[in-house]
């Protein structure tokens, strides 16, 4: 049964006046969900987030639904299977892929039968290639594919090309809807650092030079008219290769910000990049100033930690757009995926993302 059209209405385009797909005082979630039910997560999603859904992702219910399983469904003649450690590069296709197309299927099913004949923004999410690297390992290695560059080549053709066959398959099912994809990068930072490890432990893989990290995350990036947000919540966000690569956002946990990022993030802005800024907790906090008002701070308090930060870092409005070009280029979202959150807190911080971000416009113009 699909969502009521008093509730589920189309979204009108404002890409024309904003010059993003979706609408001033957008909220979004990042992507995970607590649960195993896709149909009842897209209820809430749609129900909660309507001005900009996504497409729900249920870890919880294990191999296949997790976020390397549920990317390499997607890839294109490179099978995969999973190992004690985690999924491997295989010789032929399995039942642990079979498994992760079946979960990513039935997830595109409850999505258009909750979607109906929606029309407006719709966020889906796919592992980056970079992750996918950190954290596949070599067919007759445990090393990750990050230790063989021509490994790292195929595995970021094969999801390019995978990842425009699953744009196709989700237009197909919601013709009406304006695909936004979603890159989520975090071991990106581990990777520029030269962190991951390798199989013995004892070492770490060097760092790709970072024109061929930029060039490894444009191979993937769809042409338009798909946007593309790369998602990191990780500390060290590497904010100037995605803008370099084309992305047209980046999405961040903003209480992890550190100040020596600012001014990458502010050249972002300035080149028109959207900023989807978490700031909503994945899960509740307790503290006893919050015990008697509940474990999330009121929406405009919410809202003010992203007008504070723009304004402490003079953003400008997007180009000739003014506030509402501001109020569409960032986003509210929670802080990271809520798969491990109480499904009611779920629920409430969705609901809370929604309420801050329809403050937004009124207070970036009072900041003006």
């Amino acid at each position: 049964m699909s969502w009521p059209a008093s509730k589920l209405s189309s979204v009108p385009d404002t890409s024309a006046e904003t010059g993003f797909p979706w609408p001033p005082g957008s909220a979004t979630g990042i992507g995970s969900m607590p649960g195993a039910d896709p149909a009842e997560a897209m209820r809430v999603i749609f129900g909660e987030l309507p001005d900009l859904p996504h497409l729900a992702e249920l870890p919880g219910r294990g191999v296949g639904a997790d976020l390397t399983g549920r990317t390499a469904a997607l890839l294109v003649d490179l099978p995969v299977e999973t190992t004690a450690s985690g999924w491997r590069f295989a010789a032929r296709p399995g039942r642990d892929v079979s498994r992760a197309r079946g979960l990513l299927s039935s997830d595109l099913d409850a999505l258009a039968e909750t979607a109906g004949d929606y029309q407006g923004p719709l966020k889906i999410q796919v592992c980056g290639p970079w992750t996918l690297a950190a954290t596949i390992e070599l067919a007759r290695s445990q090393n990750p594919t990050l230790a063989d560059p021509g490994a790292v080549a195929d595995l970021t053709a094969s999801l390019a090309e995978g990842v425009r066959a699953h744009l196709g398959e989700v237009r197909k099912r919601l013709p009406g809807a304006r695909v936004v994809l979603q890159l989520d990068e975090p071991a990106l930072p581990l990777v520029l650092a030269g962190g991951v490890p390798t199989a013995s432990g004892l070492n770490r893989l060097p760092a790709p030079d970072p024109a061929d990290a930029e060039a490894g995350l444009r191979a993937v990036i769809p042409a338009p008219p798909a946007v593309t947000i790369v998602h990191c919540c990780a500390p060290g966000v590497a904010f100037g290769i995605i803008r370099s690569a084309g992305a047209g956002g980046v999405s961040f946990d903003l209480s992890l910000l550190r100040r020596g990022e600012s001014e990458d993030l502010a050249e972002a802005v300035e080149a028109g990049l959207a900023v989807m800024a978490g700031v909503v907790p994945a899960t509740p906090t307790h503290s006893a100033e919050r015990a008697a008002t509940g474990p999330l701070p009121g929406p405009a308090e919410t809202a003010r930690r992203v007008v504070t930060l723009w304004s402490r870092m003079g953003w400008p409005a997007a180009p000739a757009a003014g506030p509402a070009g501001a109020a569409a280029q960032a986003v509210i979202t929670p802080a990271c995926g809520l798969a491990g959150a109480p499904p009611g807190y779920a629920r409430e911080a969705l609901a809370h993302c929604r309420e801050a971000a329809r403050l937004l416009p009124e207070l970036i113009e009072e900041g003006r």
